[in-house]
Protein backbone atom coordinates (compact mmCIF):
# COMPACT_ATOMS: atom_id res chain seq x y z
CA UNK A 1 0.00 0.00 0.00
CA UNK A 2 1.04 3.41 -0.85
CA UNK A 3 -0.42 7.35 -0.40
CA UNK A 4 -2.05 8.29 -3.98
CA UNK A 5 -1.84 11.58 -4.79
CA UNK A 6 -5.31 13.36 -6.08
CA UNK A 7 -5.40 15.15 -9.24
CA UNK A 8 -7.07 18.42 -8.69
CA UNK A 9 -9.74 19.58 -11.53
CA UNK A 10 -10.67 23.31 -11.50
CA UNK A 11 -14.27 23.98 -13.45
CA UNK A 12 -16.34 27.00 -13.26
CA UNK A 13 -19.67 25.33 -11.08
CA UNK A 14 -16.52 24.04 -8.83
CA UNK A 15 -16.19 25.42 -4.91
CA UNK A 16 -13.50 27.65 -3.33
CA UNK A 17 -14.14 26.24 -0.72
CA UNK A 18 -15.15 22.43 0.19
CA UNK A 19 -12.40 20.50 -1.32
CA UNK A 20 -10.11 22.94 0.29
CA UNK A 21 -11.66 22.29 3.94
CA UNK A 22 -12.09 18.31 3.23
CA UNK A 23 -8.42 18.89 2.70
CA UNK A 24 -6.76 21.04 5.03
CA UNK A 25 -5.84 23.68 3.01
CA UNK A 26 -6.47 27.18 2.72
CA UNK A 27 -9.59 28.69 2.38
CA UNK A 28 -10.74 30.34 -0.16
CA UNK A 29 -8.55 28.73 -2.62
CA UNK A 30 -7.29 30.67 -5.62
CA UNK A 31 -9.34 28.87 -8.44
CA UNK A 32 -12.46 27.07 -8.46
CA UNK A 33 -12.27 23.45 -7.15
CA UNK A 34 -14.37 20.94 -8.48
CA UNK A 35 -13.14 17.37 -8.62
CA UNK A 36 -10.59 15.26 -7.03
CA UNK A 37 -9.46 12.46 -8.68
CA UNK A 38 -7.94 9.45 -7.65
CA UNK A 39 -7.59 7.01 -10.68
CA UNK A 40 -5.82 6.23 -13.67
CA UNK A 41 -7.10 7.85 -16.63
CA UNK A 42 -5.07 9.66 -19.05
CA UNK A 43 -6.73 12.55 -18.54
CA UNK A 44 -5.53 12.97 -14.98
CA UNK A 45 -3.90 10.16 -13.08
CA UNK A 46 -3.52 10.28 -9.78
CA UNK A 47 0.35 9.68 -8.19
CA UNK A 48 1.54 6.88 -6.07
CA UNK A 49 4.39 7.66 -3.75
CA UNK A 50 6.37 4.99 -3.61
CA UNK A 51 10.02 5.42 -1.86
CA UNK A 52 10.11 8.67 -1.42
CA UNK A 53 9.12 9.35 -5.19
CA UNK A 54 5.74 10.22 -7.20
CA UNK A 55 4.88 8.21 -9.85
CA UNK A 56 2.14 8.26 -12.20
CA UNK A 57 -0.73 5.71 -11.35
CA UNK A 58 -1.32 5.20 -14.89
CA UNK A 59 2.43 4.42 -15.23
CA UNK A 60 2.76 2.18 -12.71
CA UNK A 61 -0.31 -0.24 -13.85
CA UNK A 62 0.65 0.17 -17.48
CA UNK A 63 4.33 -1.08 -16.59
CA UNK A 64 3.10 -4.22 -15.21
CA UNK A 65 -1.04 -5.26 -15.06
CA UNK A 66 -0.54 -8.22 -13.76
CA UNK A 67 1.18 -7.23 -10.63
CA UNK A 68 -0.88 -4.07 -9.77
CA UNK A 69 -4.17 -5.23 -11.02
CA UNK A 70 -3.84 -9.35 -10.79
CA UNK A 71 -6.36 -11.16 -12.02
CA UNK A 72 -8.76 -8.48 -13.56
CA UNK A 73 -5.91 -7.30 -15.64
CA UNK A 74 -7.11 -9.38 -18.24
CA UNK A 75 -11.23 -8.91 -18.01
CA UNK A 76 -10.20 -4.99 -18.35
CA UNK A 77 -7.25 -4.69 -20.94
CA UNK A 78 -4.37 -4.06 -18.16
CA UNK A 79 -6.66 -1.32 -17.24
CA UNK A 80 -7.76 -0.16 -13.46
CA UNK A 81 -11.25 -0.81 -14.96
CA UNK A 82 -12.74 2.97 -12.29
CA UNK A 83 -12.49 6.23 -11.00
CA UNK A 84 -13.09 7.79 -7.96
CA UNK A 85 -13.33 11.27 -7.15
CA UNK A 86 -14.72 13.77 -4.25
CA UNK A 87 -16.56 16.07 -6.59
CA UNK A 88 -17.52 19.77 -4.79
CA UNK A 89 -20.56 21.61 -7.06
CA UNK A 90 -21.10 25.06 -5.97
CA UNK A 91 -23.26 25.75 -9.40
CA UNK A 92 -25.04 23.10 -11.38
CA UNK A 93 -23.08 21.33 -14.20
CA UNK A 94 -24.36 20.79 -17.64
CA UNK A 95 -27.35 18.67 -18.22
CA UNK A 96 -25.73 15.58 -19.39
CA UNK A 97 -25.79 11.70 -20.35
CA UNK A 98 -23.49 8.88 -20.50
CA UNK A 99 -22.98 6.51 -23.52
CA UNK A 100 -23.24 2.55 -23.21
CA UNK A 101 -20.21 0.75 -24.08
CA UNK A 102 -21.23 -0.19 -27.62
CA UNK A 103 -21.75 3.36 -28.32
CA UNK A 104 -18.72 4.69 -27.07
CA UNK A 105 -16.83 2.30 -28.97
CA UNK A 106 -18.33 3.32 -32.11
CA UNK A 107 -18.64 6.93 -31.38
CA UNK A 108 -14.94 7.24 -30.32
CA UNK A 109 -13.89 4.95 -33.36
CA UNK A 110 -15.96 7.74 -35.54
CA UNK A 111 -14.68 10.62 -34.28
CA UNK A 112 -10.90 9.23 -34.92
CA UNK A 113 -11.82 8.24 -38.31
CA UNK A 114 -13.39 11.78 -38.97
CA UNK A 115 -10.09 13.59 -37.53
CA UNK A 116 -11.00 15.05 -34.60
CA UNK A 117 -8.17 15.81 -32.20
CA UNK A 118 -8.64 14.73 -28.70
CA UNK A 119 -8.67 18.40 -27.55
CA UNK A 120 -11.04 19.33 -29.93
CA UNK A 121 -14.51 21.11 -28.68
CA UNK A 122 -16.46 19.38 -30.93
CA UNK A 123 -15.40 15.69 -29.97
CA UNK A 124 -18.23 13.65 -27.72
CA UNK A 125 -16.16 10.69 -27.67
CA UNK A 126 -12.55 10.68 -25.24
CA UNK A 127 -12.55 6.99 -24.83
CA UNK A 128 -14.07 3.77 -26.22
CA UNK A 129 -15.48 3.06 -22.43
CA UNK A 130 -18.72 3.30 -20.66
CA UNK A 131 -19.28 5.62 -17.74
CA UNK A 132 -21.97 3.92 -15.31
CA UNK A 133 -21.34 6.33 -11.91
CA UNK A 134 -22.50 6.18 -8.68
CA UNK A 135 -22.23 9.31 -6.21
CA UNK A 136 -22.53 9.22 -2.38
CA UNK A 137 -23.28 12.51 -0.91
CA UNK A 138 -21.20 14.00 1.76
CA UNK A 139 -23.32 16.52 2.53
CA UNK A 140 -26.50 17.34 0.95
CA UNK A 141 -26.33 16.78 -2.47
CA UNK A 142 -29.05 18.15 -5.24
CA UNK A 143 -28.86 16.86 -8.20
CA UNK A 144 -31.45 16.16 -11.49
CA UNK A 145 -31.80 12.71 -12.74
CA UNK A 146 -34.10 10.76 -15.24
CA UNK A 147 -37.25 11.17 -16.70
CA UNK A 148 -40.09 11.44 -14.12
CA UNK A 149 -43.31 9.94 -14.71
CA UNK A 150 -44.89 11.79 -17.53
CA UNK A 151 -48.35 12.05 -15.90
CA UNK A 152 -46.53 13.82 -12.91
CA UNK A 153 -44.89 16.25 -15.78
CA UNK A 154 -48.59 17.02 -16.96
CA UNK A 155 -49.53 18.20 -13.40
CA UNK A 156 -46.22 19.92 -13.09
CA UNK A 157 -47.00 21.87 -16.90
CA UNK A 158 -50.13 22.19 -16.09
CA UNK A 159 -49.37 24.03 -12.74
CA UNK A 160 -47.06 26.28 -14.00
CA UNK A 161 -50.35 27.32 -15.80
CA UNK A 162 -48.94 29.58 -18.87
CA UNK A 163 -50.80 28.89 -21.86
CA UNK A 164 -48.22 28.55 -24.11
CA UNK A 165 -47.31 25.51 -22.51
CA UNK A 166 -50.61 23.97 -23.13
CA UNK A 167 -50.04 22.01 -26.39
CA UNK A 168 -46.92 20.31 -24.75
CA UNK A 169 -48.84 19.37 -21.67
CA UNK A 170 -51.25 18.12 -24.19
CA UNK A 171 -48.97 16.04 -25.85
CA UNK A 172 -47.49 14.24 -22.99
CA UNK A 173 -50.97 13.80 -21.41
CA UNK A 174 -51.88 12.19 -24.82
CA UNK A 175 -49.04 10.05 -24.98
CA UNK A 176 -47.57 9.76 -21.29
CA UNK A 177 -44.53 6.83 -21.97
CA UNK A 178 -40.98 7.04 -23.61
CA UNK A 179 -42.17 7.68 -27.04
CA UNK A 180 -43.95 11.02 -25.46
CA UNK A 181 -41.17 12.15 -23.45
CA UNK A 182 -38.75 11.87 -26.44
CA UNK A 183 -41.27 13.85 -29.01
CA UNK A 184 -41.16 16.71 -26.43
CA UNK A 185 -37.63 16.47 -25.17
CA UNK A 186 -36.72 16.37 -29.11
CA UNK A 187 -38.88 19.55 -29.57
CA UNK A 188 -37.97 21.73 -27.05
CA UNK A 189 -33.65 20.82 -27.02
CA UNK A 190 -34.17 21.52 -31.35
CA UNK A 191 -36.49 25.14 -30.59
CA UNK A 192 -35.17 27.60 -32.71
CA UNK A 193 -33.77 30.58 -30.77
CA UNK A 194 -36.29 33.26 -31.02
CA UNK A 195 -38.82 30.46 -30.18
CA UNK A 196 -37.46 29.97 -27.25
CA UNK A 197 -36.69 33.20 -26.46
CA UNK A 198 -40.57 33.74 -26.48
CA UNK A 199 -41.69 30.57 -24.53
CA UNK A 200 -39.42 30.46 -21.78
CA UNK A 201 -39.16 34.12 -20.37
CA UNK A 202 -43.48 33.34 -20.38
CA UNK A 203 -42.44 29.76 -18.22
CA UNK A 204 -40.35 31.45 -16.01
CA UNK A 205 -43.05 34.06 -14.92
CA UNK A 206 -45.59 31.39 -14.45
CA UNK A 207 -42.87 29.66 -12.45
CA UNK A 208 -42.81 33.16 -10.23
CA UNK A 209 -46.78 33.56 -10.14
CA UNK A 210 -47.02 29.81 -8.69
CA UNK A 211 -44.35 30.47 -5.89
CA UNK A 212 -45.99 33.64 -5.02
CA UNK A 213 -49.23 32.45 -4.85
CA UNK A 214 -50.09 31.26 -1.19
CA UNK A 215 -51.32 27.85 -0.61
CA UNK A 216 -54.93 26.64 -0.35
CA UNK A 217 -55.65 26.29 3.30
CA UNK A 218 -53.20 28.63 4.69
CA UNK A 219 -51.17 26.13 6.58
CA UNK A 220 -47.59 26.74 5.41
CA UNK A 221 -47.60 23.54 3.85
CA UNK A 222 -45.32 23.99 0.44
CA UNK A 223 -46.43 23.41 -3.01
CA UNK A 224 -46.63 20.23 -4.61
CA UNK A 225 -44.19 21.45 -7.15
CA UNK A 226 -42.20 24.43 -5.12
CA UNK A 227 -38.74 22.57 -5.45
CA UNK A 228 -39.11 21.82 -9.15
CA UNK A 229 -40.03 25.61 -9.78
CA UNK A 230 -37.59 26.93 -7.58
CA UNK A 231 -34.44 24.59 -9.16
CA UNK A 232 -35.61 25.62 -12.92
CA UNK A 233 -35.66 29.18 -12.18
CA UNK A 234 -31.93 28.96 -10.74
CA UNK A 235 -31.24 27.34 -13.40
CA UNK A 236 -32.86 29.88 -15.92
CA UNK A 237 -30.34 32.61 -14.09
CA UNK A 238 -27.43 30.51 -14.08
CA UNK A 239 -28.19 29.66 -17.59
CA UNK A 240 -30.13 32.43 -19.47
CA UNK A 241 -32.47 31.33 -22.71
CA UNK A 242 -30.73 27.65 -22.31
CA UNK A 243 -33.20 25.04 -24.21
CA UNK A 244 -31.84 22.70 -20.90
CA UNK A 245 -33.60 25.10 -18.30
CA UNK A 246 -37.03 23.57 -20.34
CA UNK A 247 -35.56 20.09 -20.60
CA UNK A 248 -34.86 19.78 -16.80
CA UNK A 249 -38.91 20.34 -16.47
CA UNK A 250 -39.06 16.58 -17.80
CA UNK A 251 -36.24 15.31 -14.92
CA UNK A 252 -36.87 13.95 -11.32
CA UNK A 253 -35.55 16.42 -8.96
CA UNK A 254 -33.82 14.17 -6.26
CA UNK A 255 -32.33 15.54 -2.57
CA UNK A 256 -29.30 12.86 -1.31
CA UNK A 257 -28.53 13.13 2.61
CA UNK A 258 -25.49 12.30 3.52
CA UNK A 259 -24.42 8.58 2.74
CA UNK A 260 -27.52 8.24 0.45
CA UNK A 261 -26.30 7.21 -3.14
CA UNK A 262 -27.36 7.78 -6.82
CA UNK A 263 -26.84 5.21 -9.63
CA UNK A 264 -26.78 6.62 -13.29
CA UNK A 265 -26.90 3.81 -15.74
CA UNK A 266 -26.21 4.43 -19.95
CA UNK A 267 -28.35 7.14 -20.82
CA UNK A 268 -29.43 8.19 -17.59
CA UNK A 269 -29.83 12.42 -18.35
CA UNK A 270 -28.88 14.22 -15.22
CA UNK A 271 -27.66 17.36 -13.74
CA UNK A 272 -25.76 17.40 -10.68
CA UNK A 273 -26.93 20.84 -8.76
CA UNK A 274 -25.08 21.53 -5.24
CA UNK A 275 -23.17 19.52 -3.02
CA UNK A 276 -20.05 17.29 -1.98
CA UNK A 277 -19.71 13.78 -3.18
CA UNK A 278 -17.62 10.90 -3.24
CA UNK A 279 -18.27 9.56 -6.66
CA UNK A 280 -17.05 6.26 -8.43
CA UNK A 281 -17.50 5.35 -12.30
CA UNK A 282 -16.29 3.29 -14.89
CA UNK A 283 -12.47 4.98 -16.01
CA UNK A 284 -13.89 6.98 -18.61
CA UNK A 285 -14.53 10.91 -19.57
CA UNK A 286 -17.58 10.30 -22.20
CA UNK A 287 -20.11 13.12 -21.99
CA UNK A 288 -23.09 14.08 -24.28
CA UNK A 289 -24.61 16.95 -23.22
CA UNK A 290 -28.09 18.49 -23.05
CA UNK A 291 -27.74 21.96 -21.82
CA UNK A 292 -27.10 24.50 -19.13
CA UNK A 293 -23.57 25.09 -20.39
CA UNK A 294 -21.30 27.12 -23.31
CA UNK A 295 -20.07 23.64 -24.51
CA UNK A 296 -20.84 21.29 -27.38
CA UNK A 297 -23.95 20.16 -27.45
CA UNK A 298 -24.66 17.44 -30.28
CA UNK A 299 -28.09 17.12 -30.53
CA UNK A 300 -28.01 14.12 -32.92
CA UNK A 301 -25.71 12.22 -31.27
CA UNK A 302 -27.06 12.65 -27.52
CA UNK A 303 -30.67 11.59 -28.78
CA UNK A 304 -29.29 8.36 -30.09
CA UNK A 305 -27.79 7.94 -26.33
CA UNK A 306 -30.93 9.05 -24.66
CA UNK A 307 -32.60 6.59 -22.53
CA UNK A 308 -36.25 8.04 -22.46
CA UNK A 309 -38.00 5.44 -19.99
CA UNK A 310 -39.30 7.01 -17.13
CA UNK A 311 -37.42 6.46 -13.82
CA UNK A 312 -38.23 6.43 -10.48
CA UNK A 313 -36.01 7.96 -8.11
CA UNK A 314 -32.76 6.08 -8.91
CA UNK A 315 -31.50 6.33 -4.93
CA UNK A 316 -28.94 3.63 -4.00
CA UNK A 317 -29.91 2.95 -0.04
CA UNK A 318 -26.68 0.80 1.31
CA UNK A 319 -26.55 -2.51 2.47
CA UNK A 320 -25.17 -2.86 6.20
CA UNK A 321 -22.69 -5.58 6.39
CA UNK A 322 -20.94 -4.93 9.45
CA UNK A 323 -20.87 -2.62 12.54
CA UNK A 324 -20.52 0.88 10.46
CA UNK A 325 -20.21 -0.95 7.01
CA UNK A 326 -22.47 -0.12 4.32
CA UNK A 327 -21.93 -1.06 0.84
CA UNK A 328 -23.48 0.17 -2.00
CA UNK A 329 -24.60 -2.02 -5.07
CA UNK A 330 -24.50 -1.30 -8.41
CA UNK A 331 -25.13 -3.19 -11.69
CA UNK A 332 -21.57 -1.93 -12.73
CA UNK A 333 -18.63 -4.91 -13.43
CA UNK A 334 -15.93 -2.47 -12.93
CA UNK A 335 -16.29 -1.37 -9.21
CA UNK A 336 -18.09 -1.54 -5.74
CA UNK A 337 -18.02 1.21 -3.02
CA UNK A 338 -17.53 0.43 0.56
CA UNK A 339 -18.11 3.06 2.94
CA UNK A 340 -16.78 2.44 6.94
CA UNK A 341 -17.46 4.54 9.84
CA UNK A 342 -14.95 4.14 12.33
CA UNK A 343 -15.17 5.00 15.67
CA UNK A 344 -11.77 5.92 18.21
CA UNK A 345 -10.84 3.37 20.65
CA UNK A 346 -11.94 0.15 17.79
CA UNK A 347 -9.78 -2.39 17.06
CA UNK A 348 -8.46 -2.42 13.69
CA UNK A 349 -11.09 -3.06 10.97
CA UNK A 350 -10.67 -5.18 7.94
CA UNK A 351 -11.82 -3.48 5.30
CA UNK A 352 -9.86 -4.61 1.74
CA UNK A 353 -8.65 -7.98 1.40
CA UNK A 354 -6.31 -7.16 -1.27
CA UNK A 355 -6.06 -4.97 -4.23
CA UNK A 356 -6.69 -3.45 -6.91
CA UNK A 357 -8.30 -0.84 -4.32
CA UNK A 358 -8.24 2.68 -3.05
CA UNK A 359 -8.65 3.75 0.21
CA UNK A 360 -10.13 7.17 0.60
CA UNK A 361 -10.60 9.16 3.74
CA UNK A 362 -13.47 11.33 3.96
CA UNK A 363 -13.40 12.34 7.57
CA UNK A 364 -10.76 12.76 10.49
CA UNK A 365 -7.47 10.52 9.90
CA UNK A 366 -7.54 6.85 9.17
CA UNK A 367 -4.36 4.47 10.37
CA UNK A 368 -4.24 1.37 7.36
CA UNK A 369 -2.39 -1.79 8.63
CA UNK A 370 -1.00 -4.32 6.38
CA UNK A 371 1.04 -6.90 8.48
CA UNK A 372 3.42 -5.02 10.47
CA UNK A 373 3.24 -1.56 7.88
CA UNK A 374 0.98 1.25 8.46
CA UNK A 375 -0.03 4.39 6.90
CA UNK A 376 -1.70 7.51 8.37
CA UNK A 377 -4.27 8.46 5.87
CA UNK A 378 -5.84 12.01 6.31
CA UNK A 379 -9.03 13.81 5.12
CA UNK A 380 -9.08 14.10 1.81
CA UNK A 381 -6.54 11.59 0.89
CA UNK A 382 -5.95 8.10 0.09
CA UNK A 383 -4.38 4.97 -0.66
CA UNK A 384 -3.02 2.49 -3.17
CA UNK A 385 -3.71 -0.91 -3.08
CA UNK A 386 -2.20 -2.90 -5.65
CA UNK A 387 -3.38 -6.60 -6.05
CA UNK A 388 -0.24 -7.62 -4.95
CA UNK A 389 -1.12 -6.73 -1.07
CA UNK A 390 -2.30 -8.78 1.56
CA UNK A 391 -5.59 -7.79 4.23
CA UNK A 392 -5.58 -3.91 4.70
CA UNK A 393 -7.26 -3.23 8.19
CA UNK A 394 -8.04 0.43 9.43
CA UNK A 395 -8.07 2.41 12.29
CA UNK A 396 -9.38 5.29 13.45
CA UNK A 397 -6.99 8.17 14.78
CA UNK A 398 -7.96 10.84 17.25
CA UNK A 399 -11.62 10.32 17.01
CA UNK A 400 -14.22 9.12 14.50
CA UNK A 401 -13.18 8.46 10.88
CA UNK A 402 -14.68 8.04 7.62
CA UNK A 403 -13.26 5.54 4.98
CA UNK A 404 -14.26 4.37 1.67
CA UNK A 405 -13.17 1.95 -0.10
CA UNK A 406 -13.57 1.12 -4.05
CA UNK A 407 -12.57 -2.24 -5.13
CA UNK A 408 -13.40 -4.16 -8.81
CA UNK A 409 -16.97 -5.16 -9.30
CA UNK A 410 -18.45 -8.56 -7.61
CA UNK A 411 -20.75 -8.91 -11.31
Amino acid sequence: MHELVGALRSYAWGSRTALAELCGRPVPSAHPEAELWFGAHPGDPARVQINGHSESLLDLVSADPQRELGSVAGEFGGRLPFLLKILAAEEPLSLQAHPSLTQARAGFARENQAGLGMDSPMRNYRDENHKPELVVALDRFEALAGFRDPRRTVKLLQAIDVTELNPYAELLDAQPDSAGLRTLFTTWIALPQNALGTLLPKVLDGCVRYLSERDAGFDGVPKEFTTEVRTLLELAEAYPGDAGVLAALLLNRITLEPGEGLFLAAGNLHAYLRGVGVEIMANSDNVLRGGLTPKHVDVPELLRVLDFEPLDLPKVHSEVVGNGVYRYHTPAAEFTLTRYELSPGDDPATVLHGGPGIALCTHGTVRLLQGKSELPVECGHAAWISATDSEIRAQALDGSAQLFCATVGAN
